[in-house]
C-alpha cells in the first residue's frame, strides 16, 4: 500500500509530465484499467486512453502549476492553474492567445499507479478568454 506522501508525490509528477507532454511517461504511471471522468466523451480506458486524451487536445504549450495537494486514503486532490497556448479549444480559434484556467482533479492511487481521474475545469472561463460569447436562447 503507497503512503500519502508516495501517492501525493506521483499526483504532482503526473502534472509535472502533462507540462512536459511525455505521454509515454504517463502512461507508466497509469493503471492499464484508467478510466477519466470530466474528460472527453467516450475516452477509452487505460493507456490508450492516455493517448486518446492528449490526441484530443492536440498541440499545447502548457505549464501546470501546482496550488493545493491534499491526499486522504487512496484519493489525492490536486487544485492547480494551467497556463497555455492551444490552437482552439472547444471548437473556438485561440488566435495566439495565452489562457490561464484553474482546476481541480482527483486521483484515485493504488499499488502506486493512477487508476482513475476525475477533472473540473473552468472551462467556460477559458472560452470567454478566447473570445466566445453567451447568448440567450430563444424560448
Amino acid at each position: 500500500m503507497s503512503s500519502l506522501a508516495e501517492n501525493k508525490a506521483l499526483a504532482r509528477r503526473w502534472f509535472a509530465l502533462v507540462s512536459a507532454n511525455a505521454v509515454d511517461d504517463i502512461c507508466a504511471i497509469t493503471a492499464t484499467s484508467w478510466s477519466m471522468h470530466g474528460g472527453p466523451p467516450q475516452l477509452p480506458k487505460g493507456h490508450a486512453g492516455v493517448r486518446a486524451l492528449f490526441q484530443t487536445i492536440g498541440p499545447v504549450e502548457q505549464q501546470w502549476t501546482i496550488d493545493d495537494v491534499i491526499a486522504e486514503d487512496d484519493r489525492v486532490a490536486v487544485r492547480a492553474t494551467c497556463n497555455c497556448v492551444q490552437e482552439s479549444f472547444l471548437s473556438i480559434p485561440s488566435h495566439g492567445r495565452r489562457q490561464r484556467f484553474s482546476a481541480t482533479f482527483v486521483h484515485r492511487i493504488m499499488g502506486g499507479l493512477v487508476q482513475e481521474t476525475w477533472r473540473n475545469a473552468d472551462d467556460l472561463g477559458r472560452l470567454l478568454q478566447l473570445g466566445a460569447r453567451i447568448e440567450a436562447g430563444s424560448p
